[in-house]
């Protein structure tokens, strides 16, 4: 605890308070010191935000502090506490701290604080490299899917935004992960009309943080920011469509049931429960989904191997998995052991390759999905498979040093 300032209270994970009492909380937050590398990962806001490391090691944890009102920063933590127990893609609540004061003794605001997202990179960030429409796309499936799991959920997020979003990479596309829950709040269940609300506040918040761009020259030429900001929409309405409304199935086809369950596990959601109804002439049934559970893929690859991915990085490290264990199901029939077999023989051995100054540039599951994408590159351009051990090493020396996800980098 600061001496200096006897009414600091810092409210929240115990093991987090120490590193906490150090920061200079005297300070307003706009005039904390904040480190270049970690300023570039900040978004936009309409509170003060700094992002901070809690010691001068460089290899510390980094919180991400926000200035609010006390109701607010209360009713925040709360939301994001709830979030995290239900396993909703979002930022990880750490403290709440109030009781600040200047060394004149003048009163500053109250301050939230969460955990940095490792890897994550503001929409700003994102749209302002080397984008093309497909990654649109993939942002607006992203921000879509997250409101889903949303609403799955009970909660009515009342600011889905860009700016409210934080996005990591997912194979080809994104995952995306809220970050500001102070307008947000659980139902124990949405109606279609507080739905409809969220989804007419994420058109206009996308709409217009998109023209900003525009209007910035940041984004390209072509593209048309209600055009963007509906394509959201649309994919939300497809993905709920999909999990809550009954599909009407031939009753004679074996496979029809199995196939609309995998439909949904395509999208990233396991089928817990289903309602099946024959109809009355018995040629039909309906299928309705009852109980959904997000993550599919990335679930299985957790029970299978223990690998920590995003849902599509997970999909696409099963297709690899499931590949070697058609080769080598004579040599390891047992799943557990091919799994095991695989992470070192593949997976591991791709990683370990990588040279100590590049380690931690890309996350390790969305770098092992970019040297199998290199390997297909390669194997086209050469007319033949190159294997995984040349498009590892051409994708080390290549592609690697302009890569950077990483939030934190040690340069």
């Amino acid at each position: 605890m600061a001496p200096h300032n006897s009414q600091l209270r810092i409210t929240g994970l115990g093991e987090e308070i120490a590193a906490l009492s150090n920061l200079p909380w005297e300070k307003p937050l706009e005039e904390w010191p904040e480190d270049p590398s970690l300023t570039a990962q900040r978004g936009i806001s309409r509170h003060v935000v700094r992002l901070v490391r809690s010691t001068s090691d460089p290899e510390s944890e980094i919180y991400a502090v926000k200035e609010t009102v006390e109701e607010f920063a209360t009713r925040e933590y709360e939301a994001l506490r709830e979030l995290g127990l239900r396993g909703a893609p979002s930022v990880s609540q750490i403290a709440i701290v109030n009781g600040r004061l200047t060394p004149e003794h003048d009163e500053l605001p109250c301050a939230i604080v969460t955990r940095f997202l490792p890897y994550s990179l503001p929409y700003r960030v994102v749209l302002s490299g080397d984008i093309t429409q497909h990654d649109i796309t993939n942002m607006a499936n992203a921000l879509a899917y997250l409101l889903v799991r949303l609403h799955l959920l009970g909660f009515w997020w009342g600011d889905c935004s860009l700016s409210n979003t934080l996005f990591r990479r997912d194979a080809d596309g994104f995952a995306a992960y809220l970050v500001d829950a102070e307008t947000g709040e659980f139902q124990k269940n949405l109606s279609n009309g507080q739905r409809e609300h969220d989804l007419d506040i994420a058109r206009f918040n996308v709409a217009a943080e998109l023209e900003d761009l525009k209007l910035a020259g940041v984004l390209f030429p072509a593209m048309d920011p209600i055009r963007a900001s509906e394509s959201v929409i649309t994919r939300y309405r497809k993905i709920w469509k999909a999990l809550s409304e009954p599909q009407v199935l031939p009753a004679n086809d074996r496979h029809a049931v199995e196939r609309a369950m995998r439909s949904l596990q395509d999208i990233g959601f396991a089928v817990e429960e289903v309602d099946l109804q024959l109809a009355g002439d018995k040629s039909t049934l309906t299928f309705t989904p009852k109980l959904v559970a997000p993550n599919y893929h990335s679930q299985r690859l957790r029970e299978l191997m223990g690998l920590e991915t995003e849902e599509f990085q997970a999909k696409r490290i099963l297709a690899s998995f499931d590949r070697f264990r058609s080769r080598e199901i004579s040599r390891t029939p047992d799943l557990y052991e091919a799994a095991q077999r695989w992470l070192h023989e593949v997976f591991y051995k791709v990683i370990n390759s990588v040279p100590d100054e590049l380690i931690g540039r890309v996350e390790d599951a969305q770098l092992f999905h970019e040297v199998l994408e290199h390997r297909w590159y390669l194997g086209e351009k050469a007319g033949s498979d190159v294997g995984l051990e040349n498009a590892t090493s051409d994708y080390i020396e290549s592609v690697l040093p302009h890569r950077l996800d990483s939030g934190a980098p040690t340069l």
